[in-house]
């Protein structure tokens, strides 16, 4: 047992938060990081243990083309400035962990710059892919080399050069030493180098006992990444996309699917597979954006914080904030916040009350950390498991229909639901009603711990639909529903639960898109998941499963990054 296999995750970007320049001028250090020493009592009364905060390093923009990884961001402030902050959120019991951008760096950095002045001549010729000087490039170098994701600000680094490992590995003790950091996520990890990230691993084992490596990984198989030799665990993408489009679809199939394999992946044990489970981030839109009925923030969260996995929250979205993705700028799922604008979010905003009695739940109830996963209900509107550690139960139930419904499931025992405080008796069968667009946690009676008081939970309203995007009307109960996946199937009813999660297991069966002689970037969504599958084909025979992967990967940078990835 580790710190992190309890931990529930605040997640900032700080060049966001605090308001930052989006362009570094590198003058004199602006102590823009001492704002957030507010934040960290918010974090914790908010029921949070763990804070993943980055990137926070000497950077040209958006802070991931790296030019100093021993210097704090001039617009954040002083290495001073983040030590302080460090110790104060361990102080406050939380624990922290940084944004490793290992894969590139800016043209600002020390070797780079020095390959810029002496050429063939330079020591770090060989920090960087594929320096070819016959090359040039729209900086006029007189030379070019491997980038990342089409852009030449991010030069790649030479990941099999030892030398390159050193020096990242020495970071990673730096930081250690210097700011007592306690973890590394780290970006870009489905295409680093996997002898790389052993030794980055072996570096971590290294500098302090229960050192976390966390890995940003989107598609694939990711027992690759998470094991004894590589990461403790990486983002659970897969998770993320079945959170919002189950509710949207009102398609618990697709959630209860996913949640499956990934068990599976793991061996069907709750320590095989710890992900990273998020429904927003820095890089997608919010979670109240993404949901067409903004009630279902409500059941989205308590899946969240109590299925296997490591729940993450992204700063702001415990108010219910909006925020959209554009497809050139992020600044809108990026923004400046101030936290005396939600002084009293505690009290009165219903999704802050619901982030903060969950943390405190998941905090308070080691089953939800440690426990097995078993299905005990599922129908398209309603969806029951359990998280079973040493003979004792908690069981899970969740509704993303508007009306109350019924739910029976297998139990003995008195049980009190953690957000509503309703004690009930099972005697063999748990049989509750769950209000609409909400759910609840049943912990035994002789497990809930006192300080679990109950919340009073107001129903998340809806909000009003940009005009260009109107609110999609919430289906109807007795509508049959369609899974995300097999948009030509149509779900059974509960009736058939078998027939009806074959169905919604059964990857897309899309009408063939041509792949355009035009850059990767350019490309559509469709046509880029079309690219990859030739790219795939090439390799060997395209199954089922690898269909559904790339059908499930509706992001464009990522999945530009996953066509360049082959070779």
């Amino acid at each position: 047992m580790a710190w992190y296999d309890e931990a529930v995750f605040y997640h900032i970007y700080p060049l966001g938060l605090t308001g930052a320049p989006k362009t570094n001028d590198y003058g004199e250090p602006v102590h823009r990081l001492n704002t957030l020493l507010p934040w960290v009592k918010h974090i914790k009364e908010t029921g949070f243990n763990a804070l993943y905060i980055g990137p926070l390093f000497e950077s040209v923009g958006h802070g991931y083309e790296t030019t100093d990884y021993k210097k704090l961001d001039s617009r954040l402030g002083t290495n001073d400035d983040l030590k302080a902050f460090v110790k104060e959120c361990h102080e406050q019991g939380i624990r922290v962990i940084f944004d490793g951008v290992f894969n590139h760096t800016g043209r600002d950095f020390f070797a780079f710059k020095d390959l810029q002045k002496n050429r063939e001549q330079s020591p770090y010729k060989d920090w960087y892919c594929n320096v070819n000087f016959w090359g040039n490039n729209e900086y006029n170098d007189g030379f070019s080399y491997e980038n990342w994701g089409g852009y030449n600000l991010l030069v790649k680094l030479n990941q099999h050069n030892p030398a390159v490992r050193d020096y990242i590995c020495d970071v990673i003790r730096f930081w250690v030493s210097e700011f007592d950091v306690d973890g590394i996520r780290l970006d870009a990890a489905d295409v680093l180098d996997f002898e790389y990230m052993k030794a980055l691993r072996r570096t971590a084992n290294e500098v302090k006992p229960e050192f976390w490596l966390m890995g940003e990984v989107i598609h694939g198989d990711y027992s690759r990444w998470v094991n004894e030799g590589t990461l403790h665990s990486v983002t659970n993408y897969q998770l993320h996309k079945a959170l919002y489009s189950g509710h949207n679809d009102h398609n618990y199939f697709e959630i209860a699917h996913t949640v499956k394999r990934l068990y599976e992946m793991g061996g069907n044990r709750p320590e095989g597979l710890k992900l990273y489970n998020f429904v927003d981030n820095h890089d997608v839109e919010r979670i109240y954006t993404k949901l067409q009925n903004k009630a279902h923030f409500t059941p989205v969260h308590v899946l969240l914080y109590t299925l296997p996995g490591v729940p993450s929250v992204y700063y702001g979205s415990e108010f219910g904030i909006e925020g959209k993705k554009e497809r050139y700028s992020d600044d809108s799922i990026r923004p400046a916040l101030h936290l005396a604008d939600y002084a009293n979010a505690a009290e009165e905003n219903p999704c802050t009350k619901l982030i903060a009695a969950l943390g405190r739940i998941r905090q308070h109830t080691k089953e939800l950390s440690y426990g097995d996963y078993k299905e005990l209900m599922l129908q398209n509107r309603q969806y029951a498991f359990s998280r079973s550690l040493d003979g004792k139960s908690v069981i899970v139930m969740v509704n993303n229909d508007d009306n109350g419904a019924e739910f029976s499931v297998p139990a003995v025992g008195i049980y009190i639901g953690a957000l509503s405080g309703r004690k009930v008796n099972a005697d063999g069968q748990l049989r509750v009603q769950i209000d609409g667009n909400s759910g609840e946690i049943w912990i035994p009676a002789e497990e809930a711990d006192k300080d679990l008081a109950p919340v009073e939970l107001e129903a998340i309203k809806e909000t009003p639909a940009a005009p260009q995007e109107a609110a999609k009307p919430t289906a109807a109960p007795q509508e049959t529903v369609k899974p995300a996946t097999a948009p030509q199937e149509t779900v059974k009813s509960a009736t058939a639960p078998q027939e009806a999660e074959k169905a919604a297991a059964a990857p897309a069966e899309k009408v063939p898109v041509s792949v355009p002689d035009k850059p990767y970037e350019e490309m559509t969504v469709e046509e880029l998941q079309q690219a990859v599958l030739q790219k795939l084909a090439k390799n060997g025979p395209v199954t089922e499963q690898m269909k559904k992967d790339v059908a499930d990967n509706v992001y464009h940078d990522s999945l530009v990054n996953w066509v360049k990835s082959f070779r």
